[in-house]
């Protein structure tokens, strides 16, 4: 077994100029008999809008630890089902195989431990003729790769935290909030 309970972590990755393809995985990582592993098997029903699917890199093949993705917004129709479950969910899947690949999972313990991937992707990208899949894969699988290194190593610690707290604010507060 795995002493990995809780491990959480996110990154954002942005697109190509004129790509609606940023990717923002939020992940938690931690064993299958804790509280990870209880959300993961409360979330295997489906919840009208926000579609939950493992993580498989193709047909048949679950990507190990066990990972099950949901969306951030709700889904509006199948061309969105389309993207997440197919370019989205296979940079997902590779991301997390690689990750165990580099030995930022370790090998020994895929089967304790699960992960559950919340994902954004943009509604305008089911829309978009000129959507640049290879963008949208490689912003995904980069993210998912950069969350899932994060969560492992309990990154920002908290004295990075408390050391930039007066010099990095959220993009969205600008001009908002003065420090």
């Amino acid at each position: 077994m795995t002493d990995i309970i809780f491990r959480a972590g996110e990154a954002t990755v942005l697109a190509v100029e004129g790509q609606a393809t940023d990717a923002m995985p939020e992940v938690l990582i931690g064993a299958v008999n804790g509280p990870v592993g209880q959300a993961f098997a409360s979330m295997l029903g489906q919840s009208v809008g926000h579609t939950r699917m493992f993580a498989v890199r193709d047909l048949n093949q679950l990507v190990r630890p066990a990972t099950l993705m949901t969306s951030k917004v709700t889904i509006p129709g199948a061309e969105y089902v389309d993207l997440l479950g197919g370019v989205v969910q296979g940079a997902i899947a590779d991301a997390v195989l690689d990750s165990v690949i580099d030995g930022v999972i370790p090998k020994d313990i895929v089967n304790d431990i699960c992960i559950i991937v919340t994902v954004w992707l943009d509604l305008r990208c089911a829309e978009d003729p000129n959507l640049d899949k290879p963008d949208l894969y490689r912003t995904n699988y980069e993210a998912m790769k950069l969350a899932i290194k994060r969560a492992m190593n309990n990154e920002p610690t908290i004295d990075e935290l408390i050391a930039n707290r007066k010099t990095i604010k959220h993009y969205a507060l600008d001009g908002v909030v003065e420090y």
